[in-house]
């Protein structure tokens, strides 16, 4: 099988890794790039033919692992999308926003540079709802589990990855021509942590008779441990109260499909012990994650057995207030009191939730709560690492408003449970390679891997590299 990787090196987002193997072409993930210094990824044509891409086999919804589908798509792209029917489910609503979210900010910035006088090349979509439309029907949804061939000598199975709702790591098994022992390669995708709300725990590879010859692993957390996740709501409860009492608006940016459901169950609880007053009005304004909501209510198969047994009580959060027009989002700029605001996109480059930092950063009574993994480059990077001015919607804003930033609430595993992943696998891949990381945090996963097992091949791809496995 040949190799080459096309995104997520070096990097967090952008994942996407290409496979041939006889005279099949596939990828695993196709996403979008959110790093400022790696935006051009997005734009570039892909160094793999599109047009000669039979299959993409996506591990999750998440904008950074299925965002440039559509982008693929116009330049030929014409095969099919396999997921698991809640990865298909969210992936359309997630390409749909997105695609919105490239029309609206082209507009945004034509508006702007000609009141700039500003000349050049003209602003355009990367690619527009039409896009979309044509991806929607070639998804194909697969069950866990589930030995799929895709063409002869080639299956692919998914896998539980407790990441995000439906998320999956991918086992790829193919046999070359005239060959007739088995290969396979694993994916990770992105791996989830044990113990989070709602979601299912992650599921190990752990039978024998399917050895790994070769893995691609992520790396976001690959350096460091997260908190214990039961420490998360004591967090919650201790920065509301600060900020509330003070009279300040919590302005949280939560990524639409998971964080912000995870928020609401959050809450919910916090209210039923009495560490959230119910008087405290809890705004989700985010078209899309009021859609995703839905879209997991429907896919209850992926729940774990504790939200399960919340559902049957019929507990739920209270003072709720969905938006889902921009008039309705408005209303809060002049909204008095304080609140609850969460909003997306979680890392802050895009949507509704710049329009509440700029209304609201420069206002020391309120508080900026960040709830997972701020990517290199973006404005949620920047305000979380202490930059005092920051550009938003084309105007600089004084932050004066309380930056704070949730341990223990990331979606990712940390390094201990990478690691415990990793070692359940019954034989060590032939060669593993790590991505999906920064270079500090995927130099130490890989060193601690090294140290597991000595006898395994461990890379770290860069961007464009081939490799022959």
């Amino acid at each position: 099988m040949r190799l080459r990787f096309l995104g997520g090196n070096g990097n967090v987002t952008g994942s996407k890794h290409f496979a041939e193997t006889g005279d099949f072409r596939f990828l695993v993930d196709c996403g979008m790039t959110q790093e400022r210094d790696y935006l051009w990824r997005n734009w570039d044509k892909c160094p793999e033919d599109p047009a000669g891409i039979e299959a993409i086999f996506l591990t999750h919804a998440h904008l950074d692992h299925c965002g440039l589908i559509p982008k693929f798509w116009k330049d030929g792209f014409r095969g099919k999308i396999y997921a698991t029917a809640a990865t298909c489910d969210l992936a359309k609503l997630i390409l749909l926003d997105s695609a919105h979210i490239q029309e609206e900010d082209a507009l945004f910035k034509q508006k702007r540079h000609r009141k700039e006088n500003r000349l050049g090349r003209p602003v355009v979509a990367l690619y527009t709802n039409a896009d979309v439309q044509q991806v929607l029907p070639m998804f194909v949804p697969v069950d866990y589990e589930c030995q799929t061939e895709i063409v002869p000598r080639v299956s692919v199975a998914f896998h539980e990855a407790g990441h995000v709702l439906g998320s999956a790591f991918v086992e790829v098994t193919y046999r070359e021509p005239r060959e007739r022992n088995e290969r396979r390669i694993l994916f990770s995708g992105d791996l989830g942590r044990p113990d989070r709300p709602i979601l299912r725990d992650p599921a190990f590879f752990l039978d024998p008779g399917r050895p790994v010859d070769t893995l691609l692993i992520e790396s976001t957390y690959g350096d460091r441990e997260s908190a214990p996740i039961e420490s998360v709501d004591d967090q919650l409860r201790e920065a509301i109260a600060r900020t509330t009492a003070r009279g300040g608006k919590v302005i949280m940016p939560v990524f639409a499909v998971e964080r912000a459901q995870e928020m609401l169950y959050r809450l919910a609880t916090l209210q039923q012990s009495g560490a959230l007053s119910k008087d405290i009005p809890i705004f989700l304004d985010s078209p899309m994650a009021v859609e995703a909501t839905r879209i997991f209510v429907r896919h209850k198969e992926c729940f774990d057995q504790e939200t399960l047994e919340m559902l049957d009580s019929r507990e739920s959060i209270e003072n709720l207030h969905l938006l889902e027009t921009p008039d309705q989002s408005r209303t809060l700029n002049t909204f008095g009191g304080p609140a609850l605001i969460l909003a997306s996109s979680g890392m802050c480059n895009a949507g509704r939730i710049k329009h509440h930092l700029a209304n609201h950063i420069g206002d020391q009574r309120n508080m900026v709560l960040f709830l997972g993994y701020q990517s290199q480059g973006t404005l949620g990077r920047r305000i979380v690492s202490g930059e005092k001015n920051v550009r938003i919607l084309g105007q600089q804003y004084m932050v004066r408003a309380e930056v704070v930033s949730v341990r223990g609430i990331s979606g990712h595993a940390d390094q201990k449970e990478l690691l415990a992943w990793y070692s359940a696998i019954p034989k060590h891949p032939e060669t593993t390679f790590v991505v999906h990381g920064e270079i500090t945090s995927s130099q130490t996963l890989a060193e601690k891997i090294r140290g597991i097992a000595p006898e395994t091949k461990v890379a770290l791809p860069e961007y464009g590299e081939e490799a022959f496995v």
